[in-house]
């Protein structure tokens, strides 16, 4: 060994092990070294102190630890029962978290324990690379980040990150947001600047954006698609539907809210009598003659409670006034009579049950005459939803407390429907291969219904076309959709709401699907999907119960760096999860002031000048 390089080992050693306890250890450090910068090859450099690292060298193999904690050992000795003054020594507590081989390869894990006795040495600037690097030889990188401590520059893989699900948690001002966005905008121009046209063919990115923080211009990307929704007006960007529009089982069922087993089938059933009777030679007389057969079918029955049920659902299908624009009642010329059980022609004894023939003659049957088929696609639905209705009471086959429920959800969001999607033109709703979705000025109802209706269907439709290409869906401020408590919804609704996420979330990537959710309240979330995702960027979160969620979800991260969550800088995080060997403490790099989403705190000397 050289006289140089003796020189550098007696800068860079510390001490030496002292206490092997599993993979806790003790190191004693060697007391002309406690001072806490050390000058290196013309570099300034921090000593040994907590939340550093420290080589521990076992033969040709560099074990790899963190500090966790020191004290000192205090030592005394005695003279005529006299102590003189204590010497004390300072002794670290160190956790393994890896090693390096003999070529210099960084691996996460336990291989060996140290011996008491081995020394244990600063790290250079080299082997701190060595840790922190997390690409492989022919990885993709990402420059987002630096280390919090060195400062030294952290790049992240595109391969073991972005083919990942992400989970990205922080309270409000804690730069969530912005690596949120840095994460995605720099995943775009790496894969952009190496094959622009084959990354824009096969590799998608939608995000959800409830406060319409990323729908600036050079936010994520200049080359995006913005839907900037609204259900206040009709001046709102409108979501493209395909070739069958509204008229899809799942976007009706979702947006009736309609349960499984029972609203599903009826839906099913509605919309293939919808289909059958549009594509006929003359669908308005076909829908007049089943209503007729209907009001036949009804005016002869003998239960009275059903009846007036029925008359309701006719009452929603025939328009409520005549070609003079006078109201009509379509009971208005008949009575019922409760000795036979039956309805007859007001003011006489003609019954109509033992007088089918004189059905035709009431003011209900010949009133299905003004009966029109509407352009709006909803009504036209809803019109059949309701003659299917009347079908399956005629026949037994539902009940109006189970299937009103959606037929009403319907009718309630018809207006905000209208608003939103484009069902005429039809179209791709990819026309950039990165598509943000701004529902700033959508209501709280249609802004659960949004986010499910377009990932289920991107879903599916990757599944069955999606081949050898990936879908990214991101939804910041996730505990918008994804929480587990809605005073809002139904039970069962709020179950098939969380389940198709948790579907993605566990199925997705075997087809090329990978979901990010960025979330100041992880608690609120589902806990299958917390803990589904494979990458995690924890920053400051002071909730006991966010904490206690993180602290069950990321098991891989230490007691140390978990308790240092509550008090993270803004802009710093811990990285942890399947694309690093260990948990990082990550400063995100900022985003230009023209590229950062609009989340900046409101600053009041921006309008209050001092005089």
């Amino acid at each position: 060994m050289t006289n140089d390089r003796l020189q550098k080992e007696s800068v860079l050693r510390v001490g030496e092990v002292s206490t092997v306890s599993g993979r806790r250890i003790s190191i004693t450090v060697d007391k002309d070294k406690n001072l806490s910068e050390l000058f290196f090859d013309g570099e300034l450099i921090r000593n040994i102190a907590v939340g550093s690292y420290v080589e521990i060298r076992k033969g040709f193999l560099s074990l790899i630890g963190k500090v966790d904690g020191e004290n000192a050992q205090f030592e005394s000795a005695y003279v005529d029962r006299q102590p003189l003054p204590p010497n004390s020594n300072r002794v670290l507590t160190v956790s393994l978290v890896g090693f390096l081989n003999h070529k210099g390869m960084f691996f996460g894990g336990t291989k060996e324990l140290p011996l008491v006795g081995n020394e244990a040495y600063l790290l250079t600037k080299d082997k701190i690379h060595q840790i922190h690097n997390l690409i492989a030889t022919d990885g993709i990188a990402l420059h987002i980040a630096t280390s919090e401590y060195e400062g030294y520059d952290i790049a992240l893989p595109v391969d073991g990150l972005m083919n990942s699900h992400i989970a990205i948690f922080g309270n409000t001002g804690s730069g969530k947001s912005n690596t949120l966005a840095m994460l995605f905008q720099a995943f775009i121009a790496e894969m952009r600047s190496r094959n622009s046209a084959e990354f824009n063919e096969n590799c998608r990115v939608i995000l959800f954006d409830f406060n319409g923080e990323y729908a600036r211009p050079q936010c994520l990307t200049t080359e995006k698609t913005v839907y900037r929704l609204s259900t206040r007006n009709n001046d709102g960007d409108k979501l493209p539907l395909t070739d069958a529009g509204l008229m899809d089982i799942e976007i009706l069922s979702i947006l009736a809210d309609a349960t499984e087993k029972t609203q599903q089938p009826f839906l099913k059933r509605a919309l293939h009598l919808q289909r059958k009777v549009m594509e006929g030679a003359d669908p308005q007389n076909h829908v007049r003659n089943i209503v007729k057969l209907q009001v036949k079918s009804i005016m002869q029955m003998s239960d009275k409670q059903r009846v007036d049920l029925l008359f309701d659902y006719l009452r929603k299908i025939l328009p409520e006034e005549d070609a003079a624009g006078e109201r009509v009642e379509i009971a208005a010329d008949i009575d019922w009579h409760n000795q036979s059980s039956e309805y007859k022609l007001r003011a006489t004894n003609q019954f109509l049950k033992s007088n089918p023939d004189l059905i035709e003659q009431t003011m209900v049957f010949n009133h299905v005459d003004a009966l029109t088929i509407s352009d709006d696609p909803i009504l036209l639905f809803i019109m059949f939803c309701y003659i299917q209705l009347i079908y399956d009471v005629l026949s037994n086959r539902a009940q109006n407390e189970h299937i009103a429920p959606a037929i009403n959800k319907l009718l309630s969001k018809q207006a905000d429907i209208r608003k939103i999607f484009d069902d005429v033109n039809g179209g791709n709703l990819f026309t950039s291969n990165i598509v943000v979705i701004s529902l700033n000025d959508v209501n709280i109802e249609m802004r659960k219904t949004i986010p499910l209706l377009i990932a289920r269907k991107i879903y599916n439709d990757h599944k069955a076309h999606g081949q050898n290409k990936t879908l990214n869906i991101v939804i910041d401020e996730a505990h918008n959709i994804l929480s587990l408590e809605s005073a809002r919804e139904s039970e069962s609704w709020k179950d098939y709401r969380l389940e198709t996420f948790e579907e993605i979330i566990k199925e997705g990537r075997k087809f090329g699907v990978f979901m990010t959710i960025a979330s100041q309240r992880p608690n609120d979330i589902s806990h299958t999907i917390t803990s589904q995702a494979h990458n995690y960027f924890i920053h400051r979160l002071v909730n006991q119960k966010d904490l206690q969620a993180i602290a069950s979800a990321v098991s891989y991260i230490d007691k140390l760096t978990e308790e240092s969550i509550p008090t993270l800088p803004t802009g710093t995080c811990i990285f942890s999860g399947i694309a690093a060997s260990m948990p990082l403490k990550l400063q995100i790099n900022p985003l230009s002031e023209n590229e950062k989403p609009a989340s900046t705190t409101f600053q009041f000397s921006s309008i209050a000048t001092a005089i």
